[in-house]
């Protein structure tokens, strides 16, 4: 298990630093795009521009948001917050995906809607195609940057799954983000050509509410993982079987009946064991135990900020899980050792 620890250990270097990258990578690509964007919505008139420069613009707070909270998140502990500030990223993603769908597709459908209303034709439709091309080209370059952060940190995992069991918000929003853009970039690019076509502007407001749908999908998925990791969410269950496998080795640990986790930042975790020592043990045997596989643990896992064991027997673990207790395992079994 000490492989699997240190392993994980590189991973997760990889993936702080690489997620770090990637913010500022997607910040000052927004930057540069939105106000190209702003630029060409009052040029052109376009309504699917203007929601694009919205979007871009929104997205250069998120990354602004997301910094600010892996800032806070990195404080160490203190009287008033013993196990630190981790969380402070999680609020912090859940912000950020209440802005996509508040401002960003809020706004996006309140111009396709007044497109679609009150038909304006487009003036210089050709700066359009060319702010477009420009915006793709930088967002394509952000994309790539994330990926690949999120690649280094997904490890063997697919795409999809490492998304659900990721705790790293940033790693994942930034992916998501710099994709619906590009969407976007599609939807306003076709809306703007069938509106020149068809000499017919509702398809600038058409291609706005398609925005506005993209961004209210992606802030629902944003939600949704970061809520999770907001109200607690379990770590992964391969750590959690990796301190069960180094508990049940411990010189005088009959049994590990259970582990309970608690997420509580990208690097940090709060572990509880329950464990069934031998009759014959005396205090200081057992403290001696708990001393040492605390020592493991913080060898091996060094995201483990806290380990509390609670000494108890098989029958008693499986009392309490029958009475709704905690002895339970993130998978919701009692725990093999």
């Amino acid at each position: 298990m000490a492989k699997w620890g240190r392993r994980r250990i590189l991973q997760d270097i990889m993936a702080k630093s690489g997620t770090n990258v990637a913010v500022w990578a997607a910040l000052a690509g927004n930057v540069l795009v939105s106000a190209t964007k702003f630029a060409a919505a009052a040029v052109t008139g376009s309504a699917a521009m203007l929601s694009e420069a919205v979007h871009s613009l929104v997205d250069t707070v998120n990354e602004l948001l997301l910094l600010y909270g892996i800032a806070r998140s990195a404080r160490p502990p203190d009287r008033v917050h013993p196990v630190g500030y981790g969380r402070e990223l999680y609020f912090w993603s859940f912000v950020v995906a209440l802005l996509i769908f508040a401002l960003g597709s809020g706004v996006a459908v309140y111009e396709g809607v007044d497109r679609l209303t009150h038909p304006v034709a487009l003036e210089h439709p050709a700066v359009v195609f060319i702010v477009l091309a420009v915006s793709l080209a930088f967002e394509l370059v952000s994309l790539v940057v994330g990926m690949r952060a999120f690649r280094a940190a997904k490890g063997e995992l697919g795409w999809w799954q490492a998304f659900r069991r990721s705790k790293d918000p940033p790693a994942f929003i930034v992916v998501f983000e710099d994709s619906a853009a590009i969407l976007g970039l599609a939807a306003a690019a076709a809306g703007t050509a069938a509106a020149v076509l068809t000499g017919d502007s509702r398809w600038d407001g058409a291609a706005s509410l398609l925005i506005a749908v993209i961004l209210a999908g992606v802030a629902g998925l944003v939600a949704r993982e970061s809520k999770g990791l907001l109200i607690g969410e379990r770590a992964d269950p391969a750590l959690s079987e990796a301190i069960m496998h180094t508990a049940s080795g411990i010189a005088g640990v009959c049994r590990a009946n259970s582990i309970v986790t608690v997420q509580l930042a990208p690097h940090n975790v709060i572990a509880t064991l329950s464990l069934d020592f031998f009759d014959h043990l005396r205090a200081p045997d057992i403290e001696r135990a708990v001393v040492e596989l605390e020592a493991r643990i913080r060898s091996d896992h060094p995201e483990v900020s806290a380990l509390f064991v609670k000494p108890q027997s098989v029958l008693a673990a499986a009392a309490g899980l029958q009475d709704g207790g905690n002895g339970m395992t993130p998978d919701g079994e009692v725990g093999d050792g």
